[in-house]
């Protein structure tokens, strides 16, 4: 992509940057008032049907997911024009999705400054390795990526390890910022649920609290996976990459029905908010509508995007994501030698 290209691409985008208080405010209202709504709704339910409740529950951690939108959205400074208000509605939201605030942001402008770097991975991304790096890998890392990429582990077991596990403790070389948010979060979550707890009993708090938590998790993770992970990604060493590409050509568009476009606040324009973060949520349609050139993102589906679930490696040849098992003839064959063995375990971090 030319240098005039970029710069055309960030002037569409630019006016789209701009943070509208009115809509913040407008959108924090219809996602907490109705997940609160809901929340009193399935603890009443309990008294009649679990299955009524389930369904409750279920429409909960969709809004969970749109809660967790704005959280990002502070995150980037996006949500309100106060560094301050971004802070501190940031940290309270946090709360409710299980993510420290401090650690999160930091962790995902990382994400952001390095996406689709071969060279750069590690923090705020989902371990992916090269073909390369697969067949010089020892059996061990080679069984211990087969265990992690497969989808029962990364979708089961991750949402529990994700957000139960990991963001409760500080990261290695966190500075103090970051550790005292941690902290924070923590006692926050621990006096939110012990109050929930007082009030509805543990029992209906579990049967509650566990499907939102576990549901919005597996959703979370699974957006995060699925706009980062498809055939004709864009992935390059340093020498090679390009943020404008990253952005355009190594996130996707998951074109979603009306409804669960407006549950995951726009996230399916992700192309869109890599290109220019600052963009707030509600802004990111309009400007994919307004920049002819975002159109042309790799488009996804809800049924199309089903088939992600078979890449497994980055093939540096082909320029594609390939399966496990179309490994099998490229590991007998004669392939270009990698550079370089980088063999990253960053661990499911990110949405």
């Amino acid at each position: 992509m030319h240098d005039t290209n970029i710069s055309h691409l960030k002037k569409t985008v630019a006016p789209y940057e701009k943070t509208d208080t009115k809509l913040s405010i407008r959108q924090l209202l219809n996602t907490l008032a109705p997940l609160l709504a809901l929340y009193f709704a399935a603890y009443q339910s309990l008294s009649i049907s679990y299955w009524l409740t389930l369904p409750i529950v279920i429409v909960a951690a969709g809004f969970v997911i749109r809660t967790f939108i704005i959280f990002h959205d502070c995150c980037h400074q996006s949500f309100f024009k106060s560094r301050l208000a971004n802070d501190i509605l940031g940290t309270i939201l946090g709360v409710i999705t299980l993510c420290p605030y401090e650690q999160w942001k930091n962790t995902h402008s990382i994400h952001h400054a390095t996406s689709s770097n071969l060279d750069k991975r590690g923090i705020g991304d989902i371990w992916i390795l090269t073909v390369n790096e697969y067949i010089a890998a020892p059996l061990w890392q080679r069984l211990a990526y087969r265990i992690y990429r497969n989808p029962l582990v990364m979708f089961g077991l991750g949402p529990i390890y994700v957000f139960l596990l990991q963001y409760r403790f500080n990261r290695k070389g966190a500075k103090r910022r970051e550790r005292i948010g941690n902290y924070l979060t923590n006692v926050l979550l621990v006096a939110l649920y012990a109050l929930l707890i007082s009030v509805m009993g543990w029992k209906a708090f579990l049967l509650i609290q566990g499907p939102i938590f576990y549901l919005s998790g597996l959703f979370g993770i699974w957006l995060f996976y699925v706009q980062h992970q498809f055939e004709d990604s864009y992935f390059e060493n340093q020498e090679e990459w390009s943020y404008v590409k990253a952005a355009v050509e190594g996130s996707s568009y998951y074109k979603l029905p009306k409804p669960l476009q407006w549950i995951t606040g726009n996230i399916g324009f992700h192309h869109v908010h890599h290109l220019s973060p600052r963009v707030p949520n509600y802004h990111l349609e309009e400007a994919h509508m307004a920049t002819p050139p975002l159109q042309h993102a790799t488009t996804i589906t809800l049924a199309t995007s089903l088939g992600s679930l078979r890449y497994r490696l980055w093939d540096e040849h082909s320029k594609a994501f390939v399966s496990f098992k179309e490994i099998r003839h490229l590991s007998g064959s004669t392939r270009p030698a990698a550079d370089h063995v980088n063999l990253h375990n960053p661990g499911l971090e990110g949405k």
